[in-house]
């Protein structure tokens, strides 16, 4: 499913696609894709297939 967030590092609009299999609530690390920098990812996933993503510095 792709889905997008705002790079906690760069501020740009970053596309992703999430994994539902790996369920409604997820957290990962990912790499922006503009400025290379890790994003910690809070996925969640609604009953309605909407997708909302947080990104957070990663510490």
């Amino acid at each position: 499913m792709l889905a997008s967030y705002i790079c906690a590092v760069c501020g740009e609009e970053i596309e992703t696609v999430v994994d539902e299999s790996q369920g409604f609530d997820q957290e990962y690390i990912e790499d922006c894709a503009v400025c290379c920098r890790p994003n910690v990812l809070h996925v969640q996933i609604g009953e309605d297939d909407e997708v909302t993503i947080e990104a957070s510095f990663e510490e």
